[in-house]
């Protein structure tokens, strides 16, 4: 792909910027420096394929994304509006063809996420100038390819790429104390029985407590499993004892270091673009329309927020949930006495006059996530306004239908979806495993099998990084196995651990 200039503001929309800035001020939000660049549909495309980073290393996915961007475009199937990085000070690309209103539209929203990448917690460890280290990479990547090859180096890239999932998302959150085997504490050696003091060097020899000594710490070593407790960081693991080669150790370091700075992205995907549209639909309603703009504004909102039958749109479940929470601290609707109303009459019309909503949100914007959010808010009443159900497939009928429009259905499905952003928990437990140095894995099964053909190019590229054969305990309709890839070919047998 072709390089590109960013281009500043012109005076109309640098204007309009300080408005909405000082629109945001207004409310209460808190952002680090926002920059906003102006980009043609074709430059917004490039800039998007590489993840919102202009600068990234090269790789031919990052072409891929652009080609499937563009087309999209051309198309008419999609449209990318704007683009807000995670950095100190933040980047925000413009796509220049806009008209007035949908800039000054994008500029709150983007004012929106920024508040949010600053003030929410899950936010906190990541790196702030990630713009700089992303430069970084593309360096360290481009001199591997200029020292070994570009096939050699994109090829680990793509299987470094296909296990970036596999690391812990909450580990920057945890302190964890050293690992420590249980029993692993030395106990004294005392040799053969002596009831006579004055014999103890003839009976037990410093030699032969020596040798006593000398074989008990290797039975400790043997009965302990390295390591100690599973890990569920598989990249960390690898990083550290897999006998990789030092370019192979820094690209599997770049690709782990990217994957914890975007993971917070993924695990407040609904609050995010909740919160920057809650903010986006409240400072065009209340301050910055224009009434020429009522309907072009009206109709570009509601494409956004808009949730076809089948579907999950963040955006729609983020604001509204939002604007439910505010609500019911308005009111009132909220603690003992309003779990304890059995009247629907007086549930109706509950109205405390509390106006605690806009402190309430901008507290849960700073303490949840995805999965806490809606294990928190989400109400019955909530999932009724929102017409919200559970689909699945009837084999009978060979057709998709609403299997339950229960509130506990409807939660767990969420919660379900969101938790490890919906994949499949995978832990290393024992990395010499049936004492012949082999990697073995366990799934968490969580009552979805995993797809075997998924399961088995996994492990595959694993087994690339850990060089000796890669196993994985699993359950497939409901029977224990473990599957394993030596290098050459896939084997799998039942099993229990």
């Amino acid at each position: 792909m072709r390089r590109f200039s960013t281009r500043s503001l012109p005076p109309r929309l640098a204007d309009l910027e300080q408005e909405i800035k000082g629109y945001a001020k207004e409310f209460g939000l808190d952002f680090y420096e926002v920059i906003f660049e102006l980009l043609t549909y074709d430059e917004v495309n490039m800039v998007a394929a590489y993840g919102g980073y202009p600068n990234r290393y090269p790789h031919w996915r990052f072409g891929m994304e652009y080609e499937q961007l563009s087309k999209g475009y051309e198309y008419g199937l999609s449209k990318i509006y704007e683009m807000v990085i995670n950095n100190d000070p933040t980047y925000a690309y413009l796509l220049e063809s806009n008209p007035e209103v949908d800039q000054k539209l994008v500029m709150a929203h983007v004012y929106g996420h920024g508040d949010f990448f600053k003030n929410n917690f899950a936010f906190q460890h990541t790196n702030r100038k990630m713009m700089d280290e992303m430069a970084n990479h593309a360096t360290r990547v481009r001199r591997l390819i200029d020292r070994i090859g570009i096939d050699k180096v994109e090829d680990f890239i793509d299987r470094c790429l296909s296990i970036e999932n596999l690391i812990d998302y909450h580990s920057p959150y945890i302190k964890r104390e050293p690992s420590s085997q249980e029993g692993s504490e030395e106990t004294p050696v005392r040799g053969l029985r002596n009831d006579r003091e004055y014999m103890g060097e003839y009976i037990n020899p410093r030699s032969y407590i020596d040798d006593l000594q000398r074989k008990a710490a290797e039975d400790r070593d043997r009965k302990k499993r390295f390591p100690e407790r599973p890990q569920r960081d598989v990249l960390l693991f690898l990083l550290d004892h897999a006998p990789l080669e030092p370019w192979e150790q820094d690209i599997l370091a770049i690709v782990r270091e990217e994957a914890y700075y975007f993971a917070p992205q993924g695990m407040t995907k609904i609050m995010n673009e909740g919160w920057a549209s809650y903010w986006h639909s409240t400072i065009m309603t209340t301050r910055a329309l224009k009434d020429s703009e009522i309907i072009d504004y009206a109709d570009h909102h509601s494409g956004t927020v808009s949730m076809r039958p089948g579907t999950l749109n963040p955006y729609k479940i983020g604001i509204e949930l939002f604007r439910d929470i505010e609500e019911r601290w308005n009111t009132g609707r909220f603690g003992r006495d309003w779990e304890a109303c059995d009247s629907l009459a007086e549930r109706q019309t509950w109205d405390k006059q509390l106006g605690l909503g806009r402190q309430k949100i901008f507290e849960v914007r700073k303490h949840y996530t995805d999965v806490t959010f809606i294990d928190e808010f989400l109400t019955p009443e909530f999932c009724i306004d929102q017409k919200l159900f559970v689909f699945d497939y009837n084999d009978k009928r060979q057709t998709w239908e609403i299997a339950s429009r229960q509130f506990k259905a409807v939660k767990e499905k969420l919660l379900h979806q969101l938790t490890n952003f919906g994949q499949p928990i995978i832990e290393v437990v024992d990395a010499n495993f049936e004492n012949r140095s082999e990697l073995l894995l366990v799934h968490r099964h969580d009552g979805i099998d995993l797809k075997l053909d998924d399961a088995r190019h996994t492990l595959q590229n694993l087994q690339s990084l850990w060089r000796r054969p890669a196993n994985l305990y699993t359950r497939f309709d409901g029977k224990s196995v473990i599957l394993r890839f030596d290098g050459q070919d896939h084997s799998d047998r039942k099993a229990e651990l």
